[in-house]
């Protein structure tokens, strides 16, 4: 160990910490308003719905520091602890070539951590989100997409590793921008291909056939001057109860998306409404800013690993004992998140921005009362909580708490 494996163990610890603390404070705060639903949802939740979100979101909350206090075990395991020089060992017994053998050492990684990763999974999945009512997911379907999901990443990832590699070595002290120009390559490729050929893979995607519901939205379209492929509905009640809409791709791939679980419990004057919601955030640009945001954030991150790759104490620091460009990719993806931890109230509090936006927008173009309506119901069918903890909310939440939110959508009317 050097000074950079205590600075790293310091930073880790850091996390921890606040995570206990954040988690703490939610699950006091939600457990003290149970008994009592907010007086300006009083006439629209009844105290059993209340306690149910209240009791689904401290469940999820303690869920999620024991699956962040297990991940920290995990990322020493495979950094201080040795085993991902263990992986580099094993693989250069088989192939000792920098690029085909780090291709090898980066799946080998990704095996191990799926695999430390699947118990988290599978507990999230099949005992909490069944526990409450949300799961839908067969034993069946959930092997299923995990062998798709393998399926694509060798797929997809074999090339782009390769690449990767493969410019890392050969383009000089400047690899780290060419390496971002592929890396921007292939997300717009991605945004593009996911709604037309990843997403029908897992999901059934089927044109809207409410006419009532779909001469509404066409009109709501016409009128925003917003043009897609279509309204579809996909089954996401195959695997989870929660509700959503959305839009996806970019361009003339973009298509509205509504969940079957959506159109089974909104009127078509709240669809309209979501939808006007979510049409905000095209009309204001929020897509193409948090896409330029995160073309911009990983420019910098690789410019910061081109300074890091000739660091030998970034290596030695973290268990590795020997510099490579495949090992430089891997701990920087291990470790990033644990150093960029005390910005994420930041992007938070964009987000949030950008929903205040997005909800001003949509009362221009549909009724703010049907879309608090609509909200009403997702939260209520979604079990989010009513009350949650300021601080927590700040720090974490991408969505306003509801009660801040409502109270703007009602003041605009």
């Amino acid at each position: 160990m050097n000074s950079f494996s205590y600075l790293f163990l310091a930073a880790l610890a850091a996390m921890l910490i606040a995570e206990f603390l954040l988690g703490r404070r939610q699950i006091a705060h939600v457990g003290r308003h149970r008994d009592r639903v907010p007086d300006a949802f009083a006439d629209s939740i009844d105290l059993a719905t209340h306690q149910k979100a209240a009791d689904y979101t401290i469940a999820r909350t303690r869920f999620g520091l024991a699956a962040g206090l297990y991940a920290a075990v995990v990322l020493l395991f495979m950094t201080l602890g040795g085993g991902l020089e263990w992986i580099e060992q094993t693989r250069l017994q088989w192939i000792d070539t920098p690029i085909l053998g780090g291709t090898l050492f980066i799946f080998a990684v990704a095996l191990v951590s799926g695999l430390l990763d699947l118990p988290v999974t599978l507990y999230r999945t099949f005992q909490l989100e069944s526990r409450f009512g949300f799961n839908k997911t067969t034993p069946a379907l959930f092997v299923s997409d995990l062998v798709k999901q393998v399926a694509l990443m060798i797929l997809i990832g074999t090339p782009l590793i390769l690449a990767a590699l493969w410019l890392m070595q050969l383009s000089g002290a400047w690899w780290w921008l060419y390496l971002w120009l592929l890396w921007v390559a292939f997300n717009l490729l991605a945004i593009w291909a996911y709604p037309n050929l990843i997403a029908p893979l897992f999901n059934r995607f089927e044109p809207l056939q409410d006419d009532s519901v779909t001469s509404r939205v066409t009109k709501l379209l016409d009128r925003t001057g917003f043009q897609s492929r279509g309204l579809f509905v996909v089954d996401g009640s195959r695997r989870s109860a929660h509700s959503n809409a959305y839009f996806t791709g970019l361009g003339r791939s973009k298509r509205v998306v509504f969940f079957d679980t959506l159109l089974d419990k909104l009127s078509a004057d709240e669809i309209v409404a979501v939808l006007a919601h979510e049409l905000g955030h095209f009309k204001r640009r929020h897509i193409v800013k948090r896409i330029g945001t995160f073309f911009l954030l990983s420019l910098l991150s690789l410019a910061v690993l081109g300074w890091l790759i000739q660091q030998s104490w970034f290596f030695n620091g973290l268990g590795m004992s020997t510099a490579s460009n495949h090992a430089a990719l891997v701990l920087f993806m291990f470790v990033g998140p644990v150093f960029l931890f005390f910005i994420q109230p930041i992007s938070a509090r964009l987000s949030r921005k950008h929903e205040f936006e997005a909800d001003a927008f949509a009362s221009q173009y549909a009724k703010a009362g049907d879309l608090v309506s609509a909200l009403l119901k997702l939260y209520r069918d979604n079990a989010n909580t009513l009350t949650p903890d300021p601080v927590y909310s700040a720090f974490y939440d991408s969505h306003p708490p509801a009660s801040i939110r409502i109270k703007h959508l009602l003041n605009s009317t």
